[in-house]
């Protein structure tokens, strides 16, 4: 049984809830993206879909969105490369840097991405109604702004 919008749980600390909400949704969003096709699509290929959206971006600087190694990045950009959803070029002004740029496949699969959730959206809006889940939207865009001068963090998996 899903407890009513007005229902309070005080006990519960809201990161908890908030763990347990994005855990809920990413697992869903990979299950649907498997269901329409995207069945090699791996969790940290987002964090870097995300990181690409607007512009390109070296291994290091994904290596250190990501907080892993430059090796780590590298294997993880090869299968999403062999995918189709990123490119590697050298960079002009030294081969030894690689730039890493949005494929077509890439671009295909954010908006598959952003389809879910529209789709997830709208499930929570059956729930809890339209103007629950915009504040609840206004909310976390407004803390998330007021800590980081202004603009929304970039999204990276937790260390």
């Amino acid at each position: 049984m899903i407890a009513g919008a007005g229902e309070r749980h005080p006990s519960t600390p809201l990161a908890r809830l908030l763990a347990m909400a994005y855990r809920q949704l990413i697992d869903d969003l990979h299950a649907r993206l498997a269901a329409q096709g995207w069945e090699d699509v791996r969790r940290p290929y987002g964090f870097v879909l995300l990181a690409l959206r607007e512009r390109e971006a070296t291994t290091t600087e994904l290596a250190a969105l990501l907080e892993v190694s430059k090796q780590a990045v590298s294997k993880l950009l090869d299968g999403m490369e062999a995918g189709g959803y990123v490119r590697r070029t050298a960079d002009a002004d030294d081969a030894r840097v690689k730039v890493v740029a949005l494929a077509d496949g890439g671009r295909r699969l954010l908006a598959a991405v952003e389809g879910v959730y529209a789709d997830l959206e709208g499930e929570w809006t059956e729930v809890i109604g339209a103007p629950a889940v915009e504040q609840i939207r206004a909310g976390l865009a407004t803390v998330l702004r007021g800590r980081h001068g202004g603009t929304l963090p970039p999204v990276r998996p937790t260390a």
